[in-house]
């Protein structure tokens, strides 16, 4: 059992449009681009993200999509369940038919791991990856100016 790219992919997409959506509409190409992930494959996604009513369209010049809730109040459970991911450790799908049409020893086990997933998955709110994602780093500031400072430095010498 694991988690497909499907998933993978919605949760990443929907970090980058609720990083991004405090400048307005966020486009799918954009997201395409910085994630790389296909735009057509996008579109499919954010056609059942819309249908779960986790993200809106603006249509016309300047459109794009938007976060149809608060950050802290999509989980990644959510994103996961409406892209169709299934989250299923068992054999059988849940139906207790996976031994000649009986339930397995190891039901209740694999059971029991599909709840406590969902639990984490839900307990994990889009708003906290994306305040992890979007620190910002205060020695940035300083490495680009100590590079910017050894750029000249080395042209200078060099015309020297």
């Amino acid at each position: 059992m694991r988690l497909t790219t499907k998933g993978r992919f919605a949760v990443t997409a929907m970090i980058d449009l609720a990083a991004r959506e405090v400048d307005g509409p966020v486009t799918l190409a954009g997201i395409a681009e910085r994630q790389r992930i296909s735009l057509s494959y996008l579109e499919q996604l954010f056609g059942k993200l819309r249908r779960y009513k986790l993200v809106s369209s603006v249509r016309g010049p300047g459109g794009g999509y938007r976060l149809a809730r608060k950050v802290d109040d999509i989980t990644v459970a959510d994103i996961i369940i409406a892209v169709d991911e299934p989250l299923d450790a068992t054999q059988c799908g849940g139906k207790e038919n996976c031994h000649d049409e009986h339930r397995c020893m190891t039901h209740d086990l694999w059971a029991n791991l599909n709840k406590r997933m969902y639990e984490y998955l839900d307990s994990v709110s889009l708003g906290a990856l994306v305040r992890q994602q979007v620190k910002p780093d205060p020695n940035m500031s300083v490495l680009k100016d100590v590079r910017r400072r050894a750029t000249i430095s080395l042209r200078q010498s060099v015309t020297a």
